[in-house]
Formats: structure tokens, C-alpha cells, sequence
């Protein structure tokens, strides 16, 4: 029993001693290790910790006085390749710029300020530096050479253009011109970015990546480029056709192109001054009103009519606006333009195939409707000897009313046809009268009125309507030596075909032949227009001046004309 005792005790006593020993070697070791950290951080009092890079230099390891020879080194070999639009090449040497090494601490001091304790971290963590006072160049030489690059020089013929607008060509409008890059530098980026590389030491420069050129000031995909041409394309577009009768005019882009302007900023408008003469083109070409016309008489003669308003006047003014608008929305479309009156049909003979026919010299009318004769007959027009003569020319009925009454200085008749074309000069019926035609007008005529038989005016009257072109002419040649009686009876004539054109156009002073008479005017071919277009008159196809208003009685007063 004892025996077991004293052995369990050694027992212990071991396990005690061996632990001890045990004990002192881990520590021995852990001291070994903390001594060899240290002394591994110790060496970092003088270098660089790993994974450090200074201006893209691995200084890893390195003592000042070693990064220093590296610098020194490569700038003494250093060059820069500048890289130029197009693939070309220039080199910047350190000689040509006097680049020389400049240290003053800041290595040194990097080191100092490193905790060497913390150097086992810096084995995964990098650290980079960027030092710009290590280096430097002489800024007069650095000038010069730079200057002297030949891609410094200014570049005229290879400047970047803007995008613009093309010229119009016909059939295809207008398109953007692509802007375009060129190889003009901006000399104060160009000079800035090659400092900064000589500074960096890199070797190879952009000038293209570091934006040194010159860039188009309006790109080709510039909205407001975008849009202007839009605008001017939908313009040029349209196509406008204007119709009278069988004449057309078309108005296309080959003409809207020269009419379109942009302002100072770029706004794309109509010049309407252009406009405008467009459509007084228009209206010298197509407007009738106030210019002669031809007139196929009931007396197989010609004559030629002027004075008077009648025939077709566009609306310049109005037309104008219209088309404009039009254009701008682009609305192409066939119309005809606004009017300010109207005539029966287009073409030489406007008044189309429903007129009265007044010949002056011979004191007979003859009135047509749809080509078919309705009557004729003499009348009485105005006193020559007096100065009253009813004027000739081409006008349209005003307007017809019933029981009106003519008042002028001396006089007030009633009439109960009253028929006006010419301001206050109209038809009438004359029951005062006993005959008609003749020679009577020259002392006895009216004072500037046709004064018809009641019968004949009531006829006219039934079958007439405001617009009616009323046609007043003078035909040498065809005076009548008598007059007839009171009802106007009208000597029987063949009535005038008015769709061929008139080949005399000077009144005839020969007498007409005899004609065999005819119940109808051949039919010409286009029908009047049933309303009256807007009539103004000129002051030398008025009656002379005198008193008389119209009454809103059932009796209208009118002025002379009687």
C-alpha cells in the first residue's frame, strides 16, 4: 500500500515538471517569434512597407536614397510619345526640356511617418503615392519645344465644322450635314495635358482622350438642328394646287424653299414678304376685274370692253394668310383662292353664257340666260348732249328691287323695276316714254340710266339676278336711223357664239349684215355664277353726282340715273 502511495507521488511530481518544461518552451517560442516581428519592423524605420507604389513606381522595400536613383534614372531616359488624331506621333525628350530630379524630404519623410509595427497589414493592403515635387522641367524650354510641335500650329484647313442644314434639292428637301471633327487643338489643353503626363512620367499621351481638340459646336444629333429641319422638310412638302377653270398653278417645294429664313436664333420662319408677291403674281395673271374683255356681239362683230369691274379678284390679303398657314402645317391640297368677287366662269370670257348685252351706239340690249336669248329690245340710255352718257364697260347687276323711286335735283320718279350695275346707274322700265332707240338719247336721254319699255323690263327683271355680268359697249356701224314704240320691239338677231375665241378684238365700224333670226344664242360653254361678286365702281364710270338716298319704305328713292 505504501508502495502505491510513493509511486502515485513521483507520478505527480512528474506531470508538475513536465508541464513546467512545456510551459517554458512556448513561451520561449512566442518570444522568438515577437522578436523576430519586431525586428522585421525595425528594418521598416529606413524602407518602404510592401505593395507601395509611388508615381506608378514599385518602391516596395526600397530606402529613399534607392527610389531616388530610380528617379533619377528614368528621367534621364524618359520620353513622352504624344499620340495625335489621324494615327500620327510626336516625342517629348527630358533633354528638350532640361527634366531634372527634385527631392526635398518628402521620400524621407514618407518613411518616417510609417508605424513599423503595422508592416505585417501592409502585405494585402497596397498603398500608392502621387508626387508631383519629385521632378521638374524648364517651363521657357518646355515652351519653346512644345510651340514648335507642328500640331501646335493652327490648322485652317482642317478646323471642326458644326452640323448644318443642306441646301434644298428638288424632289428630296433638305438633310443634316454630319458635324465634323477636326485636328485643331485647343493650345492651352493640349500644352496643360502633356505637362501633366511629363509630370506623371507616363509614356504615351492621348491628346484625343484627354479632350484637346477642338469639338463641333452643334453635334448632329443637336434637337434644335433636329427639329429646323424637320420643320423646313414638312414645308417643302406641301403642294398646293390652285385651279381656275382649267388652268392650274402648282405650288411646290421648288418655290417654298426660297421663301423659307431662319432667324438670329434659329428659328425656322415664312418670309411673308415672299408670300405676298406669290400671290400678287397670282392675281396679275389670274384676276379679271377691271382688265378688258372680248365680246362676241348679237352682231357677228367683236368688240373689246373696257372699263367697268366686273370679272374675278382674288383677296391678296387673305389668300396670303391662308397660304401661309397652309404651308406651315403642311396641307397640301387643290383650291382656289379667296376672293374678293367673283365672275360667272374662268378663262377669256368670264362672263360665262348668262349676260345682257347693252350696245350703246345702236340703243339695243339683248339678254341671254344658259346661252338662250330672253329678249331684246331698244332703250333710251343717258344724255349726251348733257354730258350723261352711260359709261361702257363690263359690271355686274348690284342687286334688283321693286317699286323704287328716282330722285334727283328736279325730279322724283317711281319705277317698279329697278335693276342697278353701275353705281346709281341701273335699268328701269319707263313708262313716261313713248319710244325707244334711235338718236333719242342724244338730247333726250336719261341721266345715265337704260330706260327700257315696262314690258321688257319686267321681263329682265323675272329672269335676272344680282352678279349677272351686264356687258355696255359702242359698235360703229350699227346706229339706227328710227326708233320703235313703246314696247321696245326688238329687230329679230342671231345671237352670238361666245365659245370660240374672238379672232377682231377693235370695234367694227362697218354695218352688220342682215342676219336670219334665231330664238337662242348657241350655249357657251361654261354657266355663269349665280351670286354677285363685291363691285366698287371707279369715279369714271359713275352718272354725275346728285341728291338722293335710298328709303326703307316700300318705295326706293335712288339717285340720278333717271
Amino acid at each position: 500500500m505504501e508502495k502505491q502511495k510513493q509511486r502515485s507521488r513521483k507520478k505527480r511530481s512528474f506531470g508538475l515538471q513536465g508541464w513546467a518544461v512545456i510551459g517554458t518552451g512556448t513561451v520561449a517560442a512566442a518570444l522568438i517569434a515577437t522578436f523576430t516581428y519586431v525586428q522585421m519592423g525595425r528594418a521598416y524605420n529606413h524602407v518602404f512597407f510592401p505593395n507601395t507604389t509611388i508615381n506608378g513606381m514599385n518602391v516596395s522595400k526600397k530606402s529613399p536614397e534607392e527610389v531616388k536613383k530610380m528617379i533619377s534614372t528614368n528621367i534621364g531616359d524618359y520620353k513622352l510619345t504624344i499620340q495625335l488624331r489621324g494615327g500620327d506621333r510626336e516625342e517629348l525628350k527630358s533633354s528638350d526640356i532640361a527634366l531634372e530630379s527634385v527631392f526635398d524630404g518628402t521620400l524621407e519623410q514618407l518613411v518616417a511617418d510609417q508605424k513599423p509595427l503595422s508592416w505585417v497589414k501592409h502585405l494585402k493592403k497596397p498603398q500608392s503615392y502621387e508626387l508631383n515635387t519629385m521632378i521638374r522641367y524648364n517651363e521657357e524650354k518646355f515652351e519653346q519645344t512644345v510651340s514648335g510641335f507642328p500640331f501646335m500650329k493652327e490648322n485652317a484647313e482642317d478646323k471642326a465644322m458644326d452640323a448644318s442644314v443642306s441646301d434644298y434639292r428638288s424632289g428630296q428637301g433638305y438633310h443634316i450635314i454630319p458635324a465634323k471633327e477636326g485636328k485643331e487643338l485647343d493650345l492651352n489643353k493640349a500644352k496643360t495635358a502633356i505637362s501633366e503626363a511629363v509630370k506623371e512620367l507616363k509614356p504615351e499621351l492621348s491628346l484625343e482622350e484627354a479632350n484637346a481638340y477642338i469639338s463641333p459646336q452643334i453635334p448632329t444629333d443637336d434637337p434644335e438642328l433636329v427639329s429646323r429641319v424637320q420643320t423646313m422638310n414638312q414645308y417643302v412638302n406641301t403642294t398646293i394646287t390652285y385651279k381656275m377653270g382649267d388652268e392650274k398653278k402648282v405650288l411646290g417645294g421648288d418655290i417654298i424653299s426660297k421663301w423659307i429664313k431662319t432667324d438670329e436664333n434659329g428659328k425656322v420662319y415664312l418670309d411673308s414678304g415672299s408670300v405676298k408677291s406669290f400671290v400678287k403674281e397670282l392675281a396679275d395673271r389670274y384676276d379679271t376685274a377691271y382688265k378688258a374683255k372680248n365680246l362676241k356681239t348679237s352682231y357677228g362683230k367683236t368688240v373689246k370692253i373696257t372699263g367697268g369691274s366686273y370679272g374675278w379678284k382674288i383677296n391678296q390679303s387673305s389668300e396670303a394668310d391662308e397660304l401661309a398657314q397652309l404651308i406651315r402645317s403642311g396641307s397640301s391640297q387643290t383650291r382656289e383662292p379667296v376672293y374678293k368677287q367673283k365672275a360667272a366662269s374662268h378663262g377669256s370670257t368670264d362672263y360665262g353664257n348668262t349676260y345682257l348685252e347693252i350696245n350703246l351706239t345702236a340703243q339695243h340690249l339683248y339678254f341671254y340666260k344658259d346661252g338662250k336669248l330672253i329678249v331684246d329690245s331698244d332703250f333710251v340710255s343717258g344724255n349726251e348732249s348733257k354730258g350723261w352718257s352711260t359709261p361702257a364697260g363690263a359690271y355686274s347687276l348690284t342687286y334688283k328691287e321693286r317699286d323704287a323711286t328716282l330722285k334727283g335735283e328736279n325730279y322724283r320718279t317711281p319705277v317698279s323695276y329697278w335693276m342697278p350695275f353701275n353705281g346709281n346707274i341701273g335699268l328701269h322700265d319707263a313708262k313716261w316714254r313713248s319710244s325707244f332707240g334711235g338718236s333719242i338719247y342724244k338730247t333726250g336721254g336719261s341721266h345715265g340710266c337704260v330706260n327700257l319699255p315696262p314690258a321688257v323690263a319686267k321681263t329682265i327683271f323675272e329672269n335676272i339676278n344680282a352678279g349677272i355680268p351686264v356687258l355696255c359697249y359702242h359698235l360703229p356701224g350699227t346706229e339706227a336711223k328710227t326708233s320703235t314704240g313703246g314696247s321696245g320691239k326688238p329687230e329679230e338677231t342671231k345671237a352670238p357664239d361666245q365659245t370660240t375665241s374672238p379672232t377682231t378684238t377693235a370695234p367694227v365700224t362697218t354695218q352688220p349684215a342682215a342676219t336670219t333670226p334665231a330664238a337662242t344664242a348657241p350655249a357657251p360653254t361654261t354657266a355663269p355664277q349665280s351670286t354677285a361678286p363685291a363691285v366698287t365702281p371707279t369715279s369714271s364710270a359713275q352718272a354725275p353726282a346728285g341728291p338722293g338716298v335710298p328709303q326703307s319704305s316700300g318705295k326706293k328713292e335712288i339717285g340720278p340715273g333717271m
